[in-house]
């Protein structure tokens, strides 16, 4: 009978992956899905300041990670300047309370503004709805 041979296990200490210490434009429009234009865009409104490799930019895991937030509040409906005032706190020393207090109050006023737009619009929609209503009669009338 031949000896057994010992299974042998996965390393408990495996190492993962070292998270890149550096990104080029391209890897950052693909993995945001946006193009290398709207990056140098963010690049000339101040929110990213990559390195130069020769003529490259060569972006950091600081610069991925205020594109990641510069993003997220474009998806808010944030104007530009406010990303640009929240992602510079996020960069700050101070902790993350007075960041975190600014955005609750960019948060409020959006939110007053939306939902002022909000009822703007209902109100345009009930006179559109009454607009046709009256067209409709009226062509009813004249046939």
């Amino acid at each position: 009978m031949p000896p057994a041979t010992p299974k042998t296990r996965p390393s408990r200490t495996a190492r993962t992956p070292a998270a890149p210490t550096s990104f080029t434009i391209t890897q950052l429009a693909a993995e945001f899905d946006i193009t290398p234009r709207a990056i140098r865009f963010y690049e000339d409104m101040g929110l990213l300041q990559p390195a130069r490799a020769g003529r490259n930019r060569v972006y950091s895991p600081r610069d991925r990670t205020r594109l990641k937030l510069t993003l997220r509040g474009k998806r808010l409906g944030l104007a530009l300047q406010e990303i640009k005032q929240l992602v510079d706190m996020y960069d700050a020393q101070g902790g993350a309370a007075p960041q975190l207090k600014a955005f609750l109050v960019t948060l409020q006023q959006h939110r007053t503004q939306l939902e002022q737009q909000r009822d703007d619009i209902e109100v345009t929609l009930a006179e559109i709805l009454q607009h046709e209503k009256r067209c409709r009669l009226l062509l009813a009338q004249a046939a």
